[in-house]
């Protein structure tokens, strides 16, 4: 197929089979990288041109990005675009995401978009493509056809992403020299260690999971979940037809949407590149082991024990590391590499199967739990406590100290017989005043004290910045929601003679209150309803017990940055662990764990709940 010029959008597929765009610098970056051949290494750092992307490199010859701290995997792709649509102008369309910020809708949609904006159509409905939304010009809005629920939309000009022009090229393998004619395919080799490196490609390209075929014999498929879309949380990409060709804006369009997949064949020629023979994604000739950067290591480390046991490779077995990093996997499979670069062939052991959450259970099976009134809890929000000073509320927990030791005041650093160096808000008490906490006798200016209260959560109670010790009972700023708990009759792992205990969180998305971190600024909610687990024993009763106490004291969540993701101004878990894998302990938070109840106990303690303060359940 011959075009006067395209635009190329490098994409990557994301766990639900929706192909996300690269932003224009970014595909910048990787059309450099591709157009510099076998110079550039054969991959690319994306971190080089965008500081959010620093985990991530994409892999040239496998085309699939590796993230370098988790060891995962995606595909991508370099896809061709018409260059009036909206990829060839600059054209981004957003959505309005729960967190405010703006998230562009995958390129198929935008470009729906940006055809009926420009045929100054005042709506367009996204059903024919997928998607049960409908787009309305006027207030730039996204209704959902279902909910009716809105989102702001938005349209801004970007960078066009890069333009290539000549022939449209079919298969191909990476790299390729512009205007160097390809050779026929030589005889693949045989040999184990090609034979890994082969199938590792082919089966992360392609997707597969079934036996492999013989490389002279495998077809050209698109990757597996291409055209499985789940309903998505905003408009994302539409699935391919079979033929791999994209529809328009209410009806085939071929003059707005130009584009030919290479998805399933590594990417590195121009479209000024000749073409591949068809089928000559098989990459020929022995590769050299040698020749692979530590990055390519750790992809063919990962992907190798699935690729093999498929391909029923005779296998000398490595066992697999355990650990909750992927890091450890990845070794052992460098490793399992190494030996196969020396003439054995190798594999991993198959690693165990997440089991998130336990068989289907009917309401009939769900039981309350001995002991324990009701099956659920709600949270509203703070009360503020009225008519107590923090002078008040400290003098209470305090001991005035008349002739302080030469000791430093750990708050402030500075000596405790010379006035207290805070600079902030200034209290009323006299900033040479010296006061002993009454139960661990810790010493500090008064003056720092009432300052480290008042940046608190101001609840009335007081914890030793030296040693942790609470005086009165301390709460915390989780925002309201509900606590659910019940029993299930299954058992968890190493609890084999009792049932077990499921808690179930959930917390919607709100607006902060004067005691969260940015308040009157809203707060996201990921992942509820959360589920958790205590096996049904007398110390798991114990612990859920002082789980409700800290359920209503807010202590068990807070808003504030996820460690995992990094997002700000979200629900964040408060210190107190628990367990949210079922049948495993692949990520470390699931069983069996023989010292869990007991250091969940410990976690509760330091945030003043045990035996001794739990009050009267509410009814």
């Amino acid at each position: 197929m011959l075009l006067a010029s395209a635009v190329v959008v490098w994409e990557w597929l994301n766990e639900y089979g929706r192909w996300h765009p690269y932003s224009p610098a970014v595909s910048h970056h990787i059309e450099a990288v591709v157009r510099a051949g076998p110079r550039a290494g054969g991959s690319v750092v994306l971190g080089q041109v965008d500081s959010r992307l620093a985990p991530y490199i994409i892999d040239l010859q496998s085309m699939n990005q590796f993230r370098q701290d988790t060891g995962t995997l995606r595909p991508v792709r370099r896809s061709y675009y018409d260059p009036s649509s909206a990829p060839g102008k600059g054209v981004v369309w957003e959505w309005e995401n729960d967190n405010g910020s703006w998230t562009p809708y995958d390129m198929e949609v935008g470009i729906t978009i940006q055809h009926a904006y420009e045929k100054q159509h005042p709506w367009i409905d996204l059903t024919s493509i997928g998607f049960s939304y409908i787009i309305d010009f006027s207030t730039m809005g996204q209704i959902n056809r279902q909910t009716q629920r809105q989102r702001r939309v938005r349209r801004r000009l970007d960078l066009i992403y890069p333009m290539v022009t000549g022939t449209m090229p079919k298969a191909q393998s990476w790299p390729v020299s512009p205007g160097t004619a390809t050779s026929p395919p030589a005889p693949p080799c045989s040999c184990p260690q090609c034979v890994l490196v082969m199938s590792v490609k082919a089966a992360v390209v392609h997707g597969s999971t079934g036996p492999l075929q013989p490389p002279g014999t495998r077809k050209n498929t698109a990757p597996s979940g291409v055209g499985k879309l789940p309903p998505p949380p905003g408009p994302g990409a539409k699935p391919l037809d079979t033929a791999g060709t994209i529809r328009g804006p209410g009806k085939s369009a071929p003059s707005q949407v130009i584009r030919r997949q290479v998805s399933n064949t590594p990417a590195g020629a121009t479209i000024g590149s000749p073409a591949s023979p068809q089928g000559n994604d098989r990459k020929t000739g022995r590769v050299a082991l040698a020749t692979l950067n530590r990055s390519n290591l750790q992809r063919l480390a990962i992907a190798q024990s699935r690729v093999l046991i498929a391909s029923g490779v005779p296998t000398v077995p490595v066992k697999n590391l355990n650990g909750s990093s992927p890091v450890n996997p990845a070794l052992a499979g460098i490793t399992g590499i190494l030996m196969s670069a020396a003439g054995l062939p190798v594999c991993l052991t198959r690693p165990p199967k997440l089991v998130l959450h336990p068989p289907p259970v009917s309401k009939s099976e769900i039981k309350s739990i001995p002991g324990v009134s009701n099956t659920s809890r709600k949270t509203t929000k703070k009360q503020a406590k009225k008519g107590k000073t923090p002078e008040e509320v400290l003098k209470k927990y305090l001991q005035k100290v008349r002739h302080p030791p030469e000791e430093d005041c750990t708050i402030c650093m500075e000596r405790l017989t010379a006035p207290s160096g805070y600079k902030g808000p200034q209290p009323t008490v006299k900033p040479d005043l010296v006061g002993k906490l009454s139960r661990c006798g810790h010493i500090y200016h008064i003056y720092c004290l009432v300052a480290m209260y008042n940046n608190g959560n101001k609840d009335g109670s007081l914890q030793c910045p030296t040693c942790k010790t609470i005086y009165g009972v301390k709460t915390g700023t989780q925002p309201p929601g509900k606590m659910e708990y019940h029993l299930i009759p299954h058992s968890l792992p190493g609890h084999p003679d009792c049932k077990t205990i499921r808690i179930i969180y959930s917390i919607p998305p709100g607006i902060q209150g004067p005691e969260h971190p940015n308040p009157g600024k809203s707060f996201s909610a990921r992942g509820f309803p959360r589920h958790c687990y205590l096996p049904d024993s007398e110390k798991g009763r114990k612990v859920l017990k002082l789980l409700l106490v800290a359920w209503d004291r807010r202590l068990i969540f807070a808003i504030g940055t996820s460690s995992t993701t990094g997002e700000s101004d979200t629900v964040i878990w408060n210190e107190v662990h628990h367990k949210t894998e079922f049948g495993s302990n692949l990520t470390g938070h699931g069983y069996p764990d023989a010292n869990y109840l007991d250091n969940v106990l410990a976690e509760l303690a330091a945030q003043g709940i045990s035996e001794d303060s739990t009050a009267p359940e509410k009814d």
